[in-house]
This record gives structure tokens, C-alpha cells and sequence, in this order.
């Protein structure tokens, strides 16, 4: 194999062609203009875990609820089909092409439908990535972000185009560790980013406690 590639030039190109995306979208509760909740699920899950996830925060029924759907699809350990962001391959070509994806679900959201300037961007696990990414690289800056159960992508530059923060951890978590979770909580004190540090009783998972939080982060000044 060796000296068939010193033999033979090798040329690796890309070329763009067109993928579509699902995003689920739940109306307020109420008529009229609201803001807009944007939701990123985890490795190997797909939107309606996410859509769940959303739905379940108190007062979000204020709120446009939109989970979108990693463009990668796989299966799981377990067999079920799922999603994820991206891997480690071709990295910088899929964060920006994930990035031109979630403007234009925001954009067709806003073109459809009543929705102020108030944006806030979800992302468990994997979906933290993404949610910093949308915020910090989009066309759409955040009034504030949750993060819960994954750390901020250590490439990305922390501004105030993330607007304010909501960092959470549970505390039997393995996958995003107590080290990684200080480690944030510094970054964002360096950055100068208004930011609630929210550590609960449990796994790499939501419970009753981490909805409490993030409703009162959600409608917090």
C-alpha cells in the first residue's frame, strides 16, 4: 500500500450537495410574538429526545420550543437509529456546515413564524458543542445558553454573544467530569460571561432538579 501511494498522487476533495435536516417546532401556548427556544440533542439520540427534554422545563410553554436534528445519522450500541454533530473527521468542514444548518432552521422560524429577538440555545451532551458553536459562530447570537452534561468546545473564543450562561453537572456524571466542569466555569469568569453554575444529585441525565434550574434560568432576568 505504501508504494502505491508514493507512486500514485493521491487527491482527497469535497464536494457539496444537498441534506435535509428534521427540527420538531411546538407554538406557544398563547397567541402572539414569543421567544424562541432552540434545543441540541446528545450523541446517538435524535430530536424528539431533545423535543422532550425542552418541553419539560417549566415556562418553556412561553416559549417556540425547536429541537433539531444532528445531520449524521448511526445506531446505537443498542441497535436504535440516532444522530450525532459530527466525529473527528473532516471537523472544521462539518462544525461550519452544522452551523449554516441551525441559521437556516432559525431563519425559516422566523420567517414562518411571530418570534421576537430573544434566543435561547439548549444542548445536553454532545448537543452543548453545538449549542456554543450556534451562539459564538451563527448568525444568531443567544440572550443565554444552557449547558448540561458536556463542556464548551476548547477551540471556541467564550464572548458575549453567548449572552448569559447556564452551566449544569450532575454529580455522579462520568462522561463530563467534575475536572472538566471546573475547568468551564473558569473559562466563562475569565470571559467576563454572566453565568449560573448548577451542580444536581444525578447522572449524565435530566431530573427534577435540573428542570427546576433551568426554568428558572430560562425566565430569569
Amino acid at each position: 500500500m505504501g508504494n502505491w501511494f508514493r507512486e500514485n498522487v493521491l487527491q482527497v476533495h469535497t464536494i457539496e450537495t444537498s441534506v435535509s435536516g428534521k427540527y420538531l417546532l411546538r407554538l406557544p401556548a398563547d397567541p402572539g410574538t414569543a421567544p424562541l427556544l432552540a434545543g441540541f440533542h446528545g450523541y446517538g439520540q435524535t430530536a424528539e429526545d431533545e423535543f422532550r427534554l425542552l418541553c419539560a422545563i417549566p415556562g418553556s410553554d412561553r416559549w417556540f420550543c425547536c429541537s433539531i436534528e444532528a445531520l449524521h445519522s448511526l445506531y446505537t450500541a443498542a441497535g436504535n437509529p440516532g444522530a450525532s454533530w459530527m466525529t473527528s473527521c473532516d471537523r472544521e468542514q462539518h462544525i461550519e456546515e452544522n452551523v449554516r444548518y441551525v441559521d437556516a432552521v432559525i431563519e425559516r422560524i422566523r420567517a414562518l413564524h411571530d418570534v421576537n429577538d430573544r434566543l435561547c440555545f439548549h444542548g445536553f451532551s454532545q448537543g452543548t458543542g453545538m449549542a456554543c458553536r450556534a451562539a459564538l459562530l451563527g448568525r444568531y447570537p443567544a440572550e443565554r445558553i444552557l449547558l448540561l452534561g458536556g463542556d464548551i468546545p476548547p477551540e471556541l473564543a467564550v464572548s458575549g454573544r453567548m449572552g448569559r450562561v447556564h452551566l449544569a453537572r450532575g454529580t455522579r456524571d462520568q462522561l463530563y467530569s467534575q475536572e472538566r466542569y471546573e475547568r468551564d466555569v473558569a473559562r466563562l469568569q475569565e470571559g467576563g460571561i454572566a453565568f449560573v453554575a448548577c451542580s444536581f444529585t444525578g447522572g449524565h441525565r435530566v431530573n427534577e432538579a435540573y428542570y427546576q434550574a433551568a426554568g428558572e434560568f430560562l425566565e430569569g432576568e
